[in-house]
């Protein structure tokens, strides 16, 4: 049954469903090249344009449109290349060699770098498949590389171009509820007591949120990418503007400022995790009313954090009070001071953080 269950989810996550869309696309551009290339232009050699179309179909509009150019002009180089060549110089090992090498070094070139051993990879089709057959072929195997590009164009384009706001908000809604996690541990086990180890192990966990914030930042970038020469994103555009709604508050905030704050967060909630590990280790007694009130203010943070929905106190004023109160009361040691200014502070930092999450979520489910 948990197996099962596991199963279900992972076929629900967005990427498996983008993962599944990528493949059809690839075999119905592929599939629809090499028809068209066999049955339309009654190709010699058909496996040219379903190539580049395979080559074109990538996981954006936009990128399937710069790689689709990067392809056609490195493949035209390919055909250019074995042509000059085979015509001047024949094909034997020596010339065979000489075209690889003139293809990879052409897929140095900085404006090809990502698509350049296309070169290579065109020559090796044309001059080990029959070469003195194609000579006369030139134009015929430049039209059927363009084929292939705008076959595997017009597929990315039409076929759901993929909107990635969907993992970019799981990603990102996945640190926000760890943070929440680590902060309610903290408040728990603070409340009661707690020893370096597990103070060492909200410090590992908030690196462990690093790395995840890291792979956020990933498909973030990918969401943006992937709204760029996008039909879907002027349909969106259309239907906010029919509802009244504009953009500003998306922009407002975007998923950059939103993993901008995360990442500040967690540096704040690592701090605390180190200033705990610390003090765990000094032989001190806490004042018992600081001690209850922070813990229940720590509480309520990561339950914000972890759910902007949740039915909490304003945090940020009963911080407020606390830091108010703690001034006021002469009996506290001298040397408790840096401790407990330094959880004031960490938990202030991530409670400003805190208070914009829900307006942040709610701003970026409406873009």
């Amino acid at each position: 049954m948990p197996h099962n269950r596991s199963l279900e989810g992972y076929l629900r996550r967005p990427e498996f469903a983008t993962d599944l869309l990528q493949i059809a696309k690839g075999v119905i551009a592929a599939t629809g090249a090499w028809w068209v290339s066999d049955a339309v232009l009654d190709s010699q050699m058909p496996f040219l344009a379903p190539w580049t179309a395979l080559l074109t179909v990538h996981a954006t509009v936009y990128r399937s449109f710069s790689r689709g150019v990067q392809t056609t002009i490195a493949s035209t180089i390919g055909v250019g290349v074995s042509f000059l060549i085979g015509n001047y110089l024949g094909v034997g090992l020596w010339t065979f060699a000489l075209a690889m090498f003139v293809g990879l070094a052409g897929a140095r070139l900085s404006w090809i770098r990502d698509e350049g051993v296309a070169i290579a990879t065109t020559a090796i089709f044309i001059l080990g498949s029959g070469f003195d057959s194609q000579q006369p072929l030139l134009v015929d195997r430049l039209v059927e590389l363009a084929l292939g590009v705008a076959v595997g164009l017009v597929v990315n384009l039409l076929m759901v171009p993929p909107l990635r706001d969907r993992q970019a908000a799981r990603y990102i809604d996945s640190v926000n509820r760890q943070m929440g996690e680590v902060l309610t541990d903290m408040s728990d086990q603070f409340s009661r007591s707690w020893g370096s180890d597990a103070a060492q192990e909200w410090f590992e966990r908030t690196e462990a949120m690093s790395r995840e914030l890291d792979s956020a930042w990933q498909t973030v970038r990918f969401a943006r990418e992937s709204r760029r020469i996008n039909p879907r994103t002027a349909i969106r555009a259309r239907r906010l503007r029919r509802r009244g709604d504009t953009a500003d508050s998306a922009e407002k905030e975007s998923y950059e400022s939103i993993l901008f704050r995360a990442d500040e967060g967690i540096s704040h909630l690592r701090n605390l995790a180190r200033t705990l590990r610390e003090a765990s280790s000094s032989e001190r007694e806490w004042n018992t009313w600081f001690r209850d009130e922070w813990a229940s203010i720590v509480a309520d943070a990561g339950r914000s954090i972890a759910d902007p929905d949740a039915d909490v106190e304003p945090i940020f004023d009963r911080l407020q009070q606390l830091s108010t109160d703690i001034s006021r009361d002469r009996s506290l040691p001298e040397t408790t001071w840096p401790i407990y200014g330094s959880l004031i502070t960490s938990l202030r930092h991530i409670v400003v953080i805190v208070d914009d999450v829900a307006s942040a979520r709610s701003a970026r489910e409406s873009s």
